[in-house]
């Protein structure tokens, strides 16, 4: 769903910035709950108030959770069947390709210098080999970009132009 939010609010409707998603799915990704659910509803609540907030929530969830009502209803009886596990080994590939595709047109202005790109690889590596649950990751992640930001802003711009040395 980030493609897509990304197209359908950024890029076509105009309603948030390519920085304001950026910042939204970061917050989003830390907040309990649905990161599509979370994100309906900001941009609901930025449009239209609490009001807005709720009809997007609902706008959001309802719909998944009749489709995986159904799916659920008649899963376990298809679950056993090779091609069913195939379908969704294959789906699995579609929302990696839609997640790398989503790191892609946010980069920008995610990977911003080069300890947030480390941030991101070390984050990546470590979600892929599932060495650490993904919840501490984001959590280290938001620390140690926490850290660097009070650091920069504790330098001078004296030092900046004398290249750090003093």
């Amino acid at each position: 769903m980030l493609p897509m939010f990304q197209r359908e609010l950024v890029d076509k409707n105009k309603w948030l910035t390519e920085e304001e998603m950026t910042d939204l799915f970061s917050v989003s990704q830390c907040l309990p709950g649905i990161i599509a659910a979370n994100t309906a509803i900001f941009v609901g609540h930025k449009h239209r108030g609490v009001l807005g907030g709720i009809v997007s929530a609902l706008g959001v969830i309802l719909p998944s959770v009749v489709v995986v009502l159904l799916v659920a209803a008649f899963l376990s009886n298809f679950a056993d069947i090779i091609i069913v596990q195939k379908a969704f080994t294959g789906l699995r590939v579609c929302v990696s390709v839609l997640i790398i595709n989503a790191v892609f047109k946010l980069r920008k202005h995610a990977l911003i210098d080069i300890p947030a790109a480390i941030i991101f690889v070390a984050v990546f590596i470590l979600s892929v080999y599932m060495l650490f649950p993904v919840a501490i990751l984001i959590a280290v992640a938001g620390v140690c970009g926490l850290v660097i930001s009070v650091i920069r802003k504790g330098r001078s711009p004296e030092d900046s132009s004398s290249g750090g040395a003093t």
